[in-house]
């Protein structure tokens, strides 16, 4: 069984940055990914990396985001550059159902949730004006 663990979400400024990590209670070596909800929102994929490194974003954070993995560490990080007031959400990490040792993904299908069986509970980001 796979456990995710968020941390590093708080309140910023607009225009601040947060670096969130989720750490791994085994290998980080599948396709993992990052996903928000806003309340009274549908939860939203925003970035996803597979085993070769490939990352794959929206166009919402694509450009201030960045999704990296740390294998050694077993951690999962998502760098937020340039935050806006709309970033504010419940962040999630999730890793791949399969989670499959070799996994290859580019483009939206990669952050689609419903490709991802094992999730973290959650880390808060308030973003103000």
């Amino acid at each position: 069984q796979l456990q995710l663990v968020e941390s590093g979400g708080g309140s910023v400024q607009s225009g601040g940055s947060l670096r969130l990590s989720c750490a791994a209670s085994r290998g980080t070596t599948t396709c993992m990914g990052w996903f928000r909800q806003a309340p009274g929102e549908e939860r939203e994929g925003i970035a996803a990396i597979d085993t070769s490194g490939r990352a794959s974003y929206p166009d919402s954070v694509k450009g201030r985001f960045t999704i990296s993995k740390d294998d050694v560490k077993n951690t999962l990080y998502l760098q937020m550059n340039s935050l806006r007031p709309e970033d504010t959400a419940m962040y999630y990490c999730a890793a791949d159902r399969s989670l499959a040792a070799t996994c290859n993904c580019l483009g939206s299908w990669c952050y689609d949730a419903s490709r991802f069986g094992y999730w973290g509970q959650g880390t808060q980001v308030t973003v103000s004006t």
